[in-house]
């Protein structure tokens, strides 16, 4: 019948259409349309078309034609969407092109190549709506992703197609869509708009600023899914991304282009050990993205103060979804916040970014899927689940150098309940993930925070991320601590210790309390080695554990002072060979001759 579709004849035989107009056609008019119809759908005679004529005030002028789905445009209002449609294509254009000519010239060039046409689109129309989620038939030829539009103006998203129609998600309230709204698709996916614009800003997930500035002027349209680059793409994770926090990057460390899980019950410091990171970030070249997904307003509003007084927001873009929005708008967050990080991938640009958290994500998709009348799985959650978190983290990688060498470090953190990692999303994410911090309740009220457990976590890029002070300085500390609390739970009992025990024990204790670290408050890579060299040559084991971090700012404040010298070589170089080793050694035992002086001073 016609190019694309079989176009239904009715129990008669013939061809339905209505058409729209303000003024009815003379006879000639209403032939010509006739004869359109028959040479469009290929029918044998032009009885077989029944044309219905309606008066529709609301045309303004012209005519709207419609044929089951399909629409023909010639409206007064659909000439003004073609005309406005192509001044937005010019701009967008000029945008990305970077055009230097002034706006009067890309409207005027516009308006010259302008050309009228009865625009053709396929219209659908809504069955059922309701919780963010609508069902629409009729919309034949709408692929996955792609934006659909709403006579209210609405927009939304198809998100299933069936054989007897379509589910789409809503970006905005229902409003008066309800049974027989039109729809129509734009053949355009699910995007946002990119750009340096956006560094500084709050947005939600379509993009849209909410921190009350001005506009925001994207400089490139991505679409939310994009495909995860190759193998041959990439090149492998080697250059370190610090955290600042000395627990992680001495055993756990982080590359850029790596996926590290963060995972723990709730107010554990998940949350606070990704702001230390991207704290940490500040002139290092790195450009950050958090996302929050589900969050409480409250929260994140928190969160952008903290990045406000550490002048931090230069280089942060934070993207809510806060547990107010729908659950679509909860369920594309964290791909738009991607599509903006790669925005400065491509460019060359190192990224880190924060999924806070992929429980709630997960939690959103499984409400949509739910209503959306997908069959339920393990824990309820569809079967796709595993799919929508590993298509999301798989696009974190570090690019090979021809491509730019750009990277995206992803930060998910994943909520447990009750210490349960063996759960349906933990087991997912972490499975998807290049390792894992876990961080457990126990160490968190015992004080010892960040609570990471040493045992649990891992980095499975490893020394490869690591600078070689840290690889070096580090050394044995996971084998002490792990010997440490092996010794600890087989001695809690005794009362009789050897010296050797004792010595094992004390030492264990200095390094648990240097693992401490107060929130806000990052360690550069020099501070980080210093600290690391000296303990493990057991330079503080006589230290009282309750001094220990004081014993630590004095010491690092002493090296900055007299001996900025080793604190710039190491942060230069990343090197600590046995010269330099011995140069820290010498000068932490001036130090401690000072202190302990200078507190027998004190005490006397």
């Amino acid at each position: 019948m016609s190019e694309n579709k079989t176009i239904k004849l009715d129990e008669n035989g013939k061809l339905h259409a209505v058409l729209r107009c303000v003024t009815e056609p003379s006879e000639e008019q209403r032939q010509k349309f006739v004869q359109f119809l028959k040479n469009k759908y290929e029918l044998e005679d032009t009885d077989q078309v029944n044309l219905e004529i309606v008066q529709d005030p609301d045309v303004h002028g012209g005519f709207i034609l419609d044929i089951g789905s399909d629409e023909y445009d010639w409206s007064t209002r659909g000439r003004e969407r073609q005309f406005e449609n192509q001044i937005n294509d010019a701009r967008a254009r000029a945008a990305r092109e970077k055009s230097q000519e002034g706006i009067m010239e890309i409207m005027r060039a516009a308006v010259e190549q302008f050309h009228l046409e009865a625009e053709q689109s396929e219209v659908g129309h809504v069955l059922t709506a309701g919780d963010g989620i609508v069902t629409i038939t009729g919309l034949d030829h709408v692929q996955y992703g792609e934006i659909l539009v709403f006579e209210n103006g609405v927009k939304g998203m198809v998100q299933n197609i069936g054989e007897d129609g379509i589910g789409a998600i809503l970006f905005d309230a229902e409003g008066s869509i309800g049974e027989g709204t039109r729809v129509t698709g734009t053949g355009k996916r699910a995007g946002i708009a990119c750009g340096d614009g956006y560094l500084g800003r709050v947005i939600d997930a379509l993009g849209n600023p909410i921190d009350g500035g001005a506009p925001i002027k994207g400089d490139e349209y991505r679409a939310i899914e994009q495909p995860a680059p190759g193998i041959i793409d990439r090149q492998p994770v080697t250059v370190p991304l610090e955290t600042g926090i000395l627990a992680i990057d001495s055993m756990f460390p982080i590359g850029r282009g790596q996926r590290e899980l963060i995972i723990g019950d709730r107010q554990t410091g998940k949350t606070s050990i990704a702001m230390d990171a991207v704290l940490n970030q500040k002139g290092k070249d790195c450009y950050c993205v958090y996302v929050a997904i589900g969050q409480k307003a409250s929260t994140v509003a928190s969160i952008v103060n903290t990045l406000k007084k550490n002048d931090a927001m230069s280089y942060t873009i934070v993207v809510a979804s806060t547990a107010a929005d729908p659950a679509p708008l909860q369920y594309i967050a964290p791909y738009a916040a991607t599509s903006i990080a790669e925005y400065f991938m491509h460019r060359g640009k190192d990224v880190l970014i924060i999924y806070d958290d992929l429980s709630k994500h997960a939690v959103a998709y499984r409400t949509l899927s739910l209503l959306l009348g997908r069959s339920p799985g393990r824990e309820a959650y569809p079967g796709d689940v595993f799919y929508l978190h590993s298509r999301l983290l798989e696009r974190s990688s570090r690019l090979s150098e021809n491509l730019g060498g750009g990277s995206i470090t992803a930060l998910p953190i994943i909520e447990t309940q009750d210490g349960d990692v063996s759960a349906y999303i933990p087991t997912n994410v972490i499975s998807i993930t290049d390792g894992q911090i876990f961080l457990e309740s126990d160490l968190f009220f015992e004080g010892q925070r960040p609570a990471v457990n040493v045992g649990l976590s891992v980095s499975r890029v490893g020394g490869a991320a690591q600078t070689k002070a840290m690889k070096k300085a580090a050394g044995s500390l996971r084998i002490d601590l792990a010997q440490f609390r092996e010794m600890q739970v087989f001695t809690q009992f005794s009362s009789d210790l050897d010296e050797a025990t004792q010595n094992q024990l004390k030492q264990g204790n200095v390094l648990m309390e240097l693992l401490k670290q107060p929130l806000g408050h990052p360690l550069s890579t020099a501070d980080q080695v210093i600290t690391l060299c000296v303990a493990e040559h057991k330079k503080m084991i006589n230290v009282p554990v309750k001094n220990v971090k004081a014993y630590q700012k004095e010491m690092l404040a002493f090296f900055a002072d007299k001996y900025s010298d080793i604190v710039e070589e190491i942060n230069k170089k990343g090197q600590l060979p046995d010269e330099l080793t011995e140069r820290i050694l010498a000068a932490a035992d001036e130090f401690g001759a000072e202190y302990a002086e200078a507190h027998k001073t004190k005490n006397a």
